[in-house]
């Protein structure tokens, strides 16, 4: 058995789609743990690009398990579209498992996360809107709807009446809305029922069953460890964990499962939404890079705020996930400069930091130092073996190893498939 946990060594983007895509050829089951439908993947398979939300990257190979674990929030409108979409166009893909402990995104959860941001104003956080941080608080407050409850059509009813007593209440005394309708909800999430009833089952079994038959798994986070809700850049985090310890409580398995873990880091640094970002460019640098790496969310389509790597925060992601091996994407985006920055440390208040600090406030006012470093003028995109790269590329590469005390084992030099520079295999 070999079980891999793939997770975000920034704030999320980095190509995580792509890694689990090009990792999944060689899995027997993809898993993923946590997130909602505020993630997104993008997979190019030849000339075809797919743009998956909910449903596990691997799921373009047809004899794949893929398994959406109990940790995730699930809109089932979302997950059927993607599933429509997907019979639509390919007839070759695995097969979909979905957790009976799933939790399930209702109405007012999407209602209340757009009101709660806006209420906010100057201090949003920057939510994609979709209701995963509302339903995430029913999970703890213990009042969340779950899968194996969106199956019982009596025990659904009396969640759903029970829930939208409280949450009209909010809606109609707090934010002057009307209330939501009962039976429109009932009757639509009845019809989402049957459509998902065939691909529910106990996935934390199922996933055992593979374990002990010594299969391959991978399992895939999504955003990023800066993201996580208690290693991240809080508030400016999301309601879940991607970080490597997550895939244990969000797929139902033991530490002891886990052997390897892959962190996927850009060769620069991008971030969505709000919160502090040291090496962030605010200049023609910038936009160079965000052009050059079509750096525009796949969820969103919001502009990615873009800057140089920071190996402070991939060291800490290094150490908060136990990551052994990274994954180096977009290499390709950096051709053409003269020379590159890399972060190394912070300067706070004439004190240098070399790890992460705890308190936001001093984060959010720290100032990167950088080490410069040569740049290449080659285009990589054609390049099929790491050997082959410009040195100054390879030199560029060893210096965040370096720096980081990280191997990278994988460089993507693009989004296909045979884009991926592979100098050690994880399975």
């Amino acid at each position: 058995m070999a079980a891999v946990v793939l997770v975000g060594a920034q704030w999320g983007d980095e190509g995580k789609g792509k890694l689990t895509d090009y990792l999944a050829e060689k899995a027997d089951m993809v898993v993923r743990y946590q997130g909602g439908n505020n993630a997104g993947h993008t997979v190019v398979v030849g000339t075809e690009e797919y743009k998956l939300h909910l449903i596990p990257s691997g799921i373009l190979y047809e004899n794949k398990v893929c398994v959406i674990g109990n940790g995730v929030v699930i809109d089932p409108e979302i997950l059927l579209q993607e599933i429509r979409a997907l019979a639509k166009r390919t007839s070759k893909y695995g097969k979909l498992l979905m957790s009976t402990n799933a939790h399930v995104i209702m109405p007012y959860h999407r209602l209340l996360d757009q009101l709660q941001e806006k209420s906010l104003g100057s201090r949003k956080i920057g939510t994609t809107g979709r209701g995963i941080g509302p339903a995430y608080m029913d999970k703890t407050a213990r009042t969340g709807i779950r899968v194996i409850d969106l199956m019982d059509a009596e025990v659904f009813a009396q969640k759903l009446k029970d829930n939208l007593e409280e949450k009209n209440k909010v809606l109609t005394k707090i934010y002057d809305e009307p209330p939501l309708e009962y039976e429109r909800i009932y009757r639509q999430y009845q019809e989402y029922a049957e459509e998902l009833r065939p691909y529910v089952t106990d996935t934390s079994l199922k996933i055992s069953e593979y374990i002990r038959g010594e299969q391959k798994i991978l399992f895939e986070g999504a955003q990023g460890t800066l993201l996580d809700l208690d290693h991240g850049t809080y508030p400016y985090v999301t309601s879940s964990h991607p970080i490597a310890g997550g895939a244990c409580v969000g797929a139902g398995v033991g530490p002891t499962s886990i052997q390897r873990v892959l962190g996927v880091a850009k060769a620069y640094t991008t971030r969505v939404g709000e919160g502090p970002f040291p090496t962030e460019l605010m200049d023609d640098v910038g936009e160079r890079i965000r052009q050059n790496g079509r750096e525009f969310g796949t969820t969103t389509g919001r502009p990615r705020r873009c800057g140089w790597f920071d190996t402070v925060i991939a060291r800490y992601s290094a150490r908060i996930s136990g990551i052994s091996d990274f994954a180096i994407t977009k290499l390709d985006v950096l051709s053409g400069f003269e020379s590159l920055k890399i972060c190394t440390a912070y300067h706070y208040q004439g004190e240098r930091i070399v790890e992460f600090p705890q308190s936001q406030k001093i984060f959010s006012n720290c100032e990167p130092i950088y080490e410069e470093i040569a740049g290449w003028q080659e285009d990589l995109t054609g390049i099929r073996h790491f050997k082959d790269l410009p040195a100054t590329a390879k030199n560029y590469i060893q210096r965040l190893e370096e720096l980081t005390g990280v191997p990278a084992t994988i460089v993507t030099i693009g989004p296909e498939r045979e884009q991926t520079l592979v100098r050690q295999e994880m399975f």
